[in-house]
C-alpha cells in the first residue's frame, strides 16, 4: 500500500494538521472521517454567542465539502468510526473500511456531566452541533445554573449575564478557576462577576435537579435550593479515547504519545484534546497548533519533535479579561503584585528569583508579552 494518511476527527487541531500536510505536500493522500459536518467554526466563540445573539450557523466559516476541496482531501462527514484493527490497519464505520499506512486521531474531548439525579439532561456546549441542538432553550431561558467555575464556566456565566440572564455559579472548590489560579489571584474576577450580578456560590456541590411547578429545582449538598430555567454542565472535559482503548493503545487520562505525537503503535498518532503529551491534555489552542505542525513535518518524512513553549492562557471574560502563563498554583512562589484601577500585575517567583508564572487583567495585559518571553528563557 502506498502512504497515505487517515484521520479521525475534524476539530481545530485536524484542520490545522491538513493545512500544515498541504505546505508540505501537495499530493499525499489524505482521508478524513468525521462524526459530524466537518465545518468550520472557532471553537471559542461558544463561550460569548449569547450575549451577541448568534445561532449555531452563524459561527460556520467554511463548509466541510469547501474544506475537502480546498485542501486536497477525501472527506466522509457524518461518519462514526466504530473499529480499529492496528494488525490490519484498517478504520470502520457506517458501512466502509478504509486502509491506512498512517493513522491519526484527533477525537477530541467530551463535556463530562455530573453523575446526579435529574443531570442527564444538562445542556453542554462543547461543540457546534450541542450549541445547535440547544440553542432554542438557551435563548428561551430566563434564570441559569452553570455548573463548574473554571475557565469555560466563568465564560458562560459572564457572557449569559451580560445577555440579561439570571446566572447562578456552582463549583464545589473554594474558589473560581481553582485549576489555574490560587483564591488570591482568581478574587478579581469573583468580584467582577458578582458585580456584574451573577451569583457565586463556591464550595457548593450540586445534588440533584428536580422538575418544579417553577421550572428545574436545584438542590446542592449543603442544603441550598433554588429554581432555574436550565442548568450548564461547565465540569470540565473527557478526552475520547475509546478507539484507542479498544485497539490496545496505551492510555491514561488521554492516549499517550510521544515527541513525535506517536502512540504506543508507531503508525497510529494522537492529537488535540484527545491526545496526552508528557502526562498533561493541554486543551488550549497555542500547544494545538505547535502539535499540528510537528505531525504534519512528520508525516511528510521529517524527523521531528515537539518543543512546547510556555502556554499563554486567555480567559476571556470581557469585564476582567485575563490572561496567565507558567505555574500560578505552585505553593513555593512569591508574588509580586500590583493592582491600580487599570488593573492587576501579578508575578510569581521561585527562591532564586526565576519568574514561574504570571497573571495579567485588563490594560495590564499587554505586559504579559514581555514576561512570557522570560519564561521561554528568550
Amino acid at each position: 500500500m502506498s502512504d497515505n494518511v487517515v484521520i479521525i476527527g475534524s476539530g481545530f487541531a485536524a484542520r490545522q494538521l491538513v493545512k500544515h500536510i498541504r505546505k508540505l505536500d501537495a499530493h499525499l493522500p489524505v482521508t478524513l472521517i468525521a462524526g459530524d459536518s466537518a465545518d468550520e467554526y472557532n471553537k471559542p466563540e461558544l463561550s460569548h454567542v449569547i450575549s451577541r445573539g448568534q445561532h449555531a450557523d452563524d459561527l460556520t466559516r467554511q463548509t466541510g465539502a469547501a474544506f475537502a476541496q480546498a485542501f486536497n482531501l477525501t472527506l466522509h462527514a457524518h461518519t462514526q468510526v466504530t473499529s480499529l484493527d492496528p494488525q490490519r490497519k484498517t478504520v470502520s464505520g457506517g458501512g466502509q473500511t478504509w486502509a491506512y499506512s498512517k493513522l491519526v486521531l484527533a477525537t477530541g474531548a467530551r463535556a463530562r456531566i455530573l453523575p446526579v439525579p435529574g443531570g442527564e439532561d444538562m445542556i453542554t456546549l462543547n461543540s457546534q452541533a450541542e450549541f445547535r441542538r440547544y440553542e432554542t432553550r438557551l435563548f428561551d431561558a430566563r434564570r441559569i445554573l452553570v455548573v463548574g467555575g473554571g475557565l469555560i464556566g466563568c465564560e458562560l456565566a459572564m457572557d449569559l449575564c451580560r445577555a440579561g440572564k439570571q446566572v447562578t455559579l456552582v463549583d464545589k472548590a473554594p474558589s473560581i478557576l481553582p485549576a489555574l489560579l490560587p483564591v488570591h489571584l482568581s478574587a478579581p474576577l469573583h468580584c467582577a462577576l458578582t458585580k456584574a450580578g451573577v451569583t457565586v456560590l463556591t464550595g457548593q456541590q450540586l445534588h440533584c435537579i428536580e422538575p418544579h411547578a417553577d421550572g428545574l429545582r436545584i438542590s446542592l449538598e449543603k442544603g441550598i435550593q433554588f429554581s432555574v430555567d436550565d442548568v450548564i454542565s461547565a465540569t470540565g472535559l473527557q478526552p475520547e479515547t475509546t478507539l484507542a482503548r479498544q485497539a490496545g493503545l496505551s492510555v491514561n487520562q488521554g492516549i499517550q504519545v510521544n515527541q513525535k505525537l506517536q502512540t504506543s503503535d508507531p503508525a497510529i498518532f494522537a492529537l488535540g484534546d484527545c491526545a496526552e503529551i508528557n502526562g498533561q491534555c493541554l486543551p488550549y489552542l497555542q500547544p494545538g497548533q505547535l502539535s499540528a505542525l510537528t505531525l504534519a513535518q512528520n508525516l511528510t518524512g521529517q524527523d521531528v519533535t515537539l518543543s512546547l513553549p510556555p502556554a499563554l492562557v486567555k480567559v476571556k471574560t470581557p469585564l476582567l479579561p485575563l490572561q496567565l502563563a507558567g505555574q500560578p498554583l505552585r505553593e513555593d512562589l512569591h508574588w509580586k503584585i500590583a493592582v491600580t484601577t487599570n488593573g492587576m500585575a501579578a508575578q510569581g517567583y521561585d527562591n532564586d528569583e526565576t519568574l514561574c508564572a504570571f497573571v495579567a487583567s485588563e490594560e495590564r495585559i499587554p505586559e504579559s508579552f514581555g514576561w512570557l518571553r522570560q519564561l521561554a528563557g528568550a
